[in-house]
């Protein structure tokens, strides 16, 4: 079996995945705008052995018809949040082997003010960065707040591809890894291995010179979740860690299956991309004591919940469709995983399971021996390269795991091994800190071709 790696996923907000369990008295969330909270998050994750801490984010908000429905703010549902890029320079400040991936939105940033903070980033923490990129699945609301056009969910992606290949040039082109020479008789940065770069492309354009220099690893590491067929196709080009939703074997394998087709078709390899699911978990001594626990945790939140955090997500209001309605029938411009994660089931299946269902996946409920066998059995029936933690609640949840669960992981043997400095190296197993020859990023890098020729 293939060696697993894990990271913590996390929102700087009160609320995770369209679940509003912030009322549960072991729950630590309402403290997310502390930096107790996630000094707290970053020693246990770290400690524990995580791979990375992976903070989501999202700029828009609930909208029911029209309407930010006053349950939003009860529940503290969707608003208000921290900038993930703030938090993140935080923890990174205070750890010295956690990788941190951040969110950052290709409808709504600029490609060159975004490339010089990831860098900067990057640059600061040693490497141990990576990009969530994402189109903006709440787009409807966010686009609002920032007074731009709504853009087509296919044609986001579209976009998002010319804002990559733009970064890559500001990351991989202007400035060569060793331009920076730091040489007090000499030069600080030979002229020779600083380019300017020209992008003309259909959303973005940028003219001249980098703003930052060569950072450890080049490019961060590249996450995208995407699960739509442009989505697909979009994190085969080029994404390096594709997260998936939760869901059965079968449905995860099919996810995996079509991801490493959709590299390959893109001249990668199958197993250029790492593809990690979702998973949650409660914990107990026994079955029964699990499930004594997380009763408890879902009879804290109300089921207008589900609608509200669904909207969010998708402008759907579930409760103006017939409740025999598919699921699939349903159609959105906005997270279109959002329905697809929900094939098989109607909108009063939903419904009715309020409980379970908001953006996130189902809890696997267990003891520690149970979940590290649902864990083994999940990665090698759907192929998968590992999982992001969602935690119920928090810091319990991830306590929890790296505590009981990791232990018995290691173990049997299956968590890869902890090696490198960089994010990169640790997430692909890679002795380079560098993206590989067969990712398009690469071609930006212009200066090499010149070298070659010359």
């Amino acid at each position: 079996m293939k060696k697993l790696h894990f990271g913590l996923f996390e929102n700087a907000q009160a609320n995770d995945s369209g679940r509003a369990t912030w009322r549960h008295p072991e729950n630590q969330r309402d403290q997310y705008d502390t930096l107790d909270y996630w000094m707290t998050l970053a020693k246990v994750c770290e400690e524990g052995g995580l791979d990375f801490l992976f903070l989501a984010d999202a700029w828009g908000w609930a909208e029911v018809n029209g309407e930010r429905p006053d349950i939003a703010s009860v529940e503290g549902l969707d608003l208000p949040r921290l900038d993930p890029f703030i938090v993140a320079s935080a923890i990174l400040a205070h750890t010295s082997k956690l990788g941190v991936v951040m969110t950052g939105s290709t409808l709504l940033e600029q490609p060159y003010a975004f490339a010089r903070r990831m860098a900067t980033l990057d640059q600061l923490s040693g490497g141990r960065t990576g990009w969530n990129i994402v189109t903006t699945g709440t787009a409807d609301t966010a686009v609002k707040a920032f007074g731009v056009p709504m853009v087509a969910h296919d044609e986001r992606y579209e976009m998002a591809d010319d804002f990559v290949r733009l970064v890559y040039k500001l990351w991989e082109g202007a400035w060569e890894p060793d331009a920076l020479t730091k040489d007090k008789q000499g030069n600080f940065a030979d002229p020779a291995k600083v380019h300017t770069i020209d992008h003309q492309g259909p959303y973005f354009t940028s003219q001249g010179y980098g703003n930052s220099a060569y950072s450890p690893q080049g490019t961060p590491v590249l996450f995208q979740a995407g699960a739509s067929p442009a989505g697909r196709a979009f994190g085969g080009r080029h994404g390096e860690c594709m997260f998936v939703g939760g869901g059965t074997v079968e449905q995860l394998a099919a996810h995996s299956k079509a991801i490493r087709e959709a590299a390959v078709e893109s001249g990668r390899s199958a197993d250029s991309v790492k593809v990690m699911a979702e998973f949650r978990c409660i914990i107990g001594d026994t079955k029964e004591d699990a499930q004594r626990r997380y009763d408890e945790v879902l009879a804290s939140q109300t089921p207008e919940v589900t609608i509200a955090s669904y909207a969010w997500f998708t402008g759907l209001d579930l409760s103006a469709y017939d409740p025999e309605t598919p699921m699939t029938e349903l159609h959105t411009e906005l997270s279109q995983s959002q329905v697809s994660r929900f094939a098989g089931l109607t909108v009063g299946d939903v419904l009715k399971d309020w409980h379970e269902h908001g953006v996130g996946s189902k809890a696997f409920v267990g003891t520690a021996e149970e979940v590290a066998d649902h864990v083994i059995a999940m990665a090698e029936g759907a192929n998968l390269d590992g999982f992001l933690l969602s935690p119920v609640i928090q810091p319990g949840s991830t306590i929890d795991f790296v505590e009981k669960v990791m232990p018995i992981l290691r173990e049997r043997g299956v968590v890869a091994p902890s090696e490198g400095s960089t994010l990169r190296e640790r997430l692909t197993e890679s002795t380079s800190p560098t993206l590989p020859a067969d990712h398009p990023a690469v071609s930006a890098r212009a200066y090499e071709s010149v070298t070659a020729a010359s």
